[in-house]
């Protein structure tokens, strides 16, 4: 049964609310007036539409010559441009906790572009560095797997081939690099952060740079790549191995590198030249090495010149560690290292290469850049530091793959 005096209670309480509720309600339309009939719940606001008349569209004036040069370069250079996807072996988990597979995964991005209708495609060794396999997309989306790559990473350099049908292959228009002129425009077609086909212009804005090439287990410390070509032409993450053309559409560089301390482009790129590309690509085509003048020796590693230092050793050229046997070299009768310490407690190392004719060779980057502008069967005169004499070497240097 309910209890008459509570009902009586409750029923009080609601009419109180009740009446606070008006209170409350009227106080603030006194202050604000009555509530719009458009803000009202459930109510439309019945306002007249006034007058309309639609935007008409403008006439557009003719594209001037500078805006269909580009289009037009655009059109014919971008069927030429892939993008390329670096695979890598990873565990991969089957159908149980406990089971995994090892697959060939994507990795990160780059592009490239088509050399000749073979099949040959050019990127940066990088972009494929570590890599099991690479997978190539065209501009119309077909995608092939790399069946070979060359390298040569002193260069920053790759070459993929791939089986597609040669009506798909448009090889770029081959230009030069050595008559190139700072001011030029130059435009840059890649994959910036996946982007397919992304067209990017600028300026040459400088000639003659270096840059510090792709460091390998073989030379840790990169070599130096010269004459490189600096652009303001936007590259970022992705652009690696793209083309740089020039305002007919030639390839003049592969874009390689950008200055940034954030990872994305503040106008401060670089491109490999193509008088290099082109001597570097020919020769990885038809021999799979780059084929290049030498002396025939090994020289001193990172580590044991570090060793050295630590005994006090200090050397003023590159140390010859050892003679390939029937080279260059043993036919001019260069030694390799013979450590023994002298009974003054001095150290002799063996032979010390410290300069090729007239140029100064106090590492290894600047012996092998001597060498290299040099031609195979060229003689060329050694200074070298044997113990406390020095000599001068005449050598015939030979042919030496890279």
């Amino acid at each position: 049964m309910s209890n008459p005096a509570r009902s009586s209670l409750l029923s009080s309480l609601s009419i109180a609310a009740l009446m606070v509720s008006v209170l409350v309600v009227g106080y603030f339309i006194g202050l604000h007036g009555p509530i719009p009939a458009a803000l009202a719940p459930g109510k439309v606001a019945a306002t007249e539409p006034g007058p309309f008349e639609p935007r008409a569209v403008a006439p557009r004036e003719d594209l001037s010559a500078s805006e269909r040069s580009v289009i037009d370069l655009y059109e014919r250079c971008s069927p030429s441009v892939v993008y390329v996807s670096p695979l890598r072996e990873q565990a991969v988990q089957g159908d149980t906790p406990f089971t995994y597979s090892m697959q060939e995964v994507p990795v990160g991005t780059g592009s490239g572009f088509m050399w000749d209708k073979a099949g040959h495609i050019v990127t940066n060794f990088h972009v494929v560095q570590g890599a099991s396999g690479a997978l190539v997309t065209l501009n119309d989306r077909s995608t092939y797997r790399a069946t070979k790559v060359f390298s040569f990473p002193d260069k920053d350099l790759a070459v993929l081939t791939i089986d597609a049908p040669p009506e798909k292959l448009v090889p770029l228009a081959i230009g030069t690099s050595k008559d190139l002129q700072v001011g030029q425009f130059v435009f840059a077609i890649g994959n910036p952060y996946g982007l397919d086909t992304t067209l990017t212009h600028g300026l040459i804005s400088a000639l003659g740079r270096e840059m510090e090439s792709v460091r390998t287990r073989e030379n840790p410390n990169g070599r130096t790549i010269h004459d490189v070509i600096q652009t303001d032409a936007a590259i970022n993450p992705g652009n690696s191995g793209g083309p740089l053309l020039d305002s007919s559409g030639r390839l003049i560089g592969v874009n390689t590198q950008i200055y940034s301390t954030t990872g994305a482009s503040v106008g401060i790129g670089f491109a490999i030249p193509v008088d290099d590309v082109r001597r570097i690509v020919d020769q990885l085509i038809e021999k799979g090495v780059v084929v290049r003048p030498g002396l025939g020796i090994e020289i001193a590693k990172q580590n044991e010149l570090f060793k050295l230092n630590r005994l006090g050793v200090r050397l003023d050229g590159v140390l010859v560690t050892a003679i390939l046997p029937g080279g260059a070299a043993e036919k001019a009768g260069l030694r390799g290292a013979h450590f023994r310490q002298q009974p003054d407690g001095s150290i002799v190392l063996g032979d010390v290469i410290t300069q090729v004719d007239d140029e100064r060779t106090p590492d290894e980057n600047s012996l092998r850049d001597a060498l290299e502008a040099r031609a195979i069967g060229q003689t060329v005169q050694l200074a070298v530091q044997r113990g406390h004499e020095q000599l001068t070497v005449p050598v015939t240097l030979q042919a030496l793959d890279s």
